[in-house]
């Protein structure tokens, strides 16, 4: 098959949503399909075509940022050309431009496989809610002519403002992962390289700084649990100070972290391989997240992969790796004594509380899941 696949932001930036699409890329890819990936050109000096692995990246130039989003006066033209190639469109949503690649598909008779990520739940002053609210109803148009959508979970799709008006034709995809058990000996060199003592408490936060991640929550969960635990500290691994929109809430969370000294770390951004070892360092992932904008967390599974406790939000699809292996707790969202007190129960059952869900995992490898797309594009193609 010929796939385009459309997505606002991709490869190099880093988001569960770009790490998404960049590894469905690969794993259709891999399976022998002819690949394209249709997204912004949203740093200038990032190259307008690029051939990664066995897939091929196109790149339109930005004419303007709106908020989180960008305008591409290019994109009718690249779309144009990219999707009379392809047999099949997968648009990434929430995307603001989506419904340019969606009704050119439509002209030309070429179906729309849509990946909805999560609901757009925006902060910040009126340019920015006006710029979700634009975003969600030209979503709407695309989710309505889609012949198929999927989601994390039917626990988030169920919950969703927008994707619970369709689920008769959603259908569940785990994350894909790609995250291997790291050896041992692997984990305490890192340990070693970053001054980690072997009697510290490692807390995880993994993924960017982004408002509905609510590591503010962590912040002041941190002194109830240095009370029980004073060799814990909080080790961040992610974009820090580089994430498009966040730089106020970025100055909100150092107000917060700057009492703690080095008991708050940040490794910045880690490539794949060294991630996987943070995961495996840390004594428990807290995924403190917010709202809908979150709807699940491709780092919850890579901790697990690692055997590490998450204590993860109740919320829709957050709280579905948690519920179904019992690998950590869950906890009301905005609520720091509950992290606190989940935190601290996981570090006293220490080794105890580790296990691999190996057989849960197993449906999130980057084959399964591209596989499971290769089956859902083969049925919409011949009509099945």
């Amino acid at each position: 098959m010929k796939i385009l696949i459309s997505t606002t932001y991709f490869h190099p930036y880093s988001s569960g949503l770009s790490v998404y699409a960049l590894r469905l890329a690969e794993g259709l890819a891999e399976l022998g399909h002819e690949v394209v990936v249709l997204t912004s050109q949203y740093e200038k000096d990032l190259p307008l075509r690029e051939v990664y692995g066995k897939f091929l990246i196109v790149r339109v130039p930005v004419t303007m940022h709106l908020s989180k989003g960008v305008i591409m006066a290019g994109l009718p033209n690249a779309a144009r050309e990219w999707v009379d190639w392809a047999d099949i469109v997968n648009l990434h949503l929430p995307q603001f431009e989506a419904l340019v690649p969606s009704t050119i598909a439509a002209s030309l008779g070429k179906p729309v496989l849509a990946m909805y990520h999560c609901d757009l739940v925006m902060s910040g002053g009126l340019i920015n809610k006006l710029a979700g609210v634009i975003t969600t109803a030209l979503g709407k148009m695309v989710l309505d002519k889609a012949a198929l959508i999927v989601q994390n979970s039917l626990d988030y799709a169920e919950n969703s403002a927008v994707l619970s008006k369709y689920l008769e034709k959603v259908v569940a995809s785990p994350t894909p992962i790609t995250v291997k058990t790291v050896s041992k000996e692997r984990a305490k060199q890192f340990r070693s390289e970053h001054g980690f003592d072997e009697k510290d408490r490692i807390i995880g936060l993994a993924g960017r700084v982004a408002t509905e991640k609510g590591y503010e929550y962590l912040a002041l969960a941190l002194p109830k649990i240095l009370q029980k635990f004073p060799d814990a500290r909080v080790v961040h691994a992610g974009a820090w100070k580089s994430v498009v929109g966040e730089q106020a809430y970025q100055e909100q969370i150092e107000e917060f972290i700057r009492p703690f000294g080095e008991k708050w770390q940040s490794l910045g951004f880690l490539p794949d391989e060294v991630f996987e070892t943070f995961f495996s360092v840390c004594d428990v992932l807290v995924f403190s997240s917010l709202n809908a904008t979150e709807s699940y967390g491709i780092v919850q599974l890579e901790a697990m992969t690692q055997g590490t406790p998450v204590v993860a939000s109740n919320l829709p699809g957050v709280r579905h790796p948690v519920k179904v292996t019992g690998l950590g707790k869950i906890v009301p969202i905005r609520d720091a004594d509950a992290i606190a007190g989940a935190v601290i129960a996981i570090l006293e059952k220490g080794e105890k509380a580790r296990f691999v869900p190996a057989e849960f995992l197993a449906d999130y490898q980057q084959e399964a899941v591209a596989r499971r797309y290769e089956a859902w594009m083969e049925a919409i193609l011949n009509n099945e």
